[in-house]
């Protein structure tokens, strides 16, 4: 697993979630990630995306990436907190 990607933020280029902000929870393979917003696309519900259609950024949640990779419980607020922080998109 490429825990490079954990923990960045993303906008989607594809899909009905078009250029909405999210952050990567998950890395299945080399082509697919699970993506959530802490909303509409929770931590306990995420949306498997194709990598080749999304935007990936430069920026990185390193608290929620160090939960992930500890296995700690990472809060759907703590996720809408940080994107609102970070997107300049309104859907968060």
């Amino acid at each position: 697993m490429n825990n490079d990607y954990l923990g960045k933020v993303v906008y989607s280029k594809a899909g009905r979630d078009k250029e909405n902000c999210f952050i990567i929870i998950d890395v299945i393979d080399e082509n697919y990630v699970y993506i959530s917003d802490g909303r509409l696309r929770s931590i306990e519900k995420p949306k498997k995306k194709k990598l080749k259609h999304l935007s990936v950024t430069k920026i990185v949640s390193d608290e929620i990436k160090n939960d992930i990779i500890l296995k700690k419980q990472v809060n759907n607020a703590t996720v809408r907190n940080f994107l609102q922080s970070v997107c300049t998109n309104k859907e968060v």
